[in-house]
């Protein structure tokens, strides 16, 4: 019996990662050029941060936020009415045999590194780590 090799659990393969930046690559450059015929869509100034392919790479997930962090939902909104005008875009750019379909999400990277900071400059977890210099 041969292996699934979609459940492996080893994460995005070379090809999903190289496709991923690409048309992550490709929002950012429409969106900042402002080819969208949109006037709600080009007044936004929108984060491309990372897109993420299924393996068969059908789906992508562009995950995006507005300067800011100004309404998010809004943006998302906005993206999602474009986002045949998007592919299009992106199919121009992509020579695969299909254009993925594009779905939006919110990027909370930037909330978790903020997160993370806070942590860090706790002053209980300053001690613990600089008790853990000492102690070399």
């Amino acid at each position: 019996m041969s292996k699934n090799r979609f459940n492996e659990g080893t994460g995005p393969s070379q090809r999903q990662l190289r496709v991923g930046e690409l048309i992550r690559r490709t929002l950012s450059d429409v969106l900042m050029r402002g080819e969208i015929h949109d006037p709600d869509l080009n007044r936004m100034s929108i984060t491309v941060g990372e897109v993420r392919t299924s393996p068969d790479l059908k789906i992508a997930t562009a995950y995006v936020l507005p300067l800011g962090g100004k309404n998010p939902d809004e943006a998302i909104k906005a993206l999602a009415r474009n986002k045949h005008e998007l592919r299009r875009f992106i199919g121009k750019v992509t020579n695969l045999k299909f254009t993925p379909d594009l779905r939006f999400m919110i990027d909370e990277t930037f909330d978790q590194m903020d997160a993370t900071r806070r942590l860090f400059s706790d002053e209980t977890v300053q001690r613990d780590i600089h008790a853990g210099d000492e102690e070399k």
